[in-house]
């Protein structure tokens, strides 16, 4: 599973407060990134990704990608970057089944102009009936119960794993 490192000029990766407020962003998160930056940073002076992503978190960085950018190939790469590092886990419960490969696959080459939109529609399209398929089998309700039934110790190792992947998307993003 390689992923792609994407190079943009600087001034695409980058917004202003006053682009933020354009956008309307949560006035809350705008608040605490406006305080973040001082009380003299101008309405005009460009604010790179990386500063929101370092001030104010992941969740508002891919917000302000997603809403002041034309970011749509570096979300797209990065999604099918995130997804591929579980899609063990899926092949694991249901070895065989390629389709979530496949859309990744599909969904990377649609990000580089190398897949149309029926491409990209009918892997998706695949992806969500093998989604469908796994949350319909007995086996998985199966191995949720009893996952359920050692809800402490599976919480503990999901809030560990969750923060160590939420580590790895924020290095990445950064990236």
């Amino acid at each position: 599973m390689a992923t792609q490192t994407i190079e943009y000029q600087p001034a695409f990766m980058q917004t202003t407060l006053k682009g933020l407020r354009a956008a309307d962003a949560c006035t809350a998160r705008y608040k605490h990134l406006r305080e973040a930056l001082g009380p003299k940073y101008g309405d005009n002076k460009p604010i790179t990704m990386t500063q929101i992503l370092d001030l104010n978190g992941m969740d508002d960085c891919l917000w302000a990608l997603i809403n002041t950018q034309k970011a749509n190939k570096l979300l797209r790469l990065f999604a099918c970057d995130c997804a591929e590092r579980v899609l063990l886990i899926y092949e694991k419960a249901r070895p065989g089944d390629d389709r979530p490969r496949n859309c990744i696959v599909v969904s990377r080459r649609f990000a580089n102009g190398e897949a149309t939109e029926a491409e990209r529609a009918a892997a998706w399209a695949a992806a969500w009936a093998a989604a469908w398929a796994a949350a319909g089998d007995a086996a998985a309700w199966d191995a949720a119960g009893a996952a359920a039934g050692a809800a402490a110790a599976w919480a503990a190792a999901g809030d560990a794993a969750g923060d160590a992947e939420v580590k790895w998307q924020t290095a990445h993003l950064r990236e």
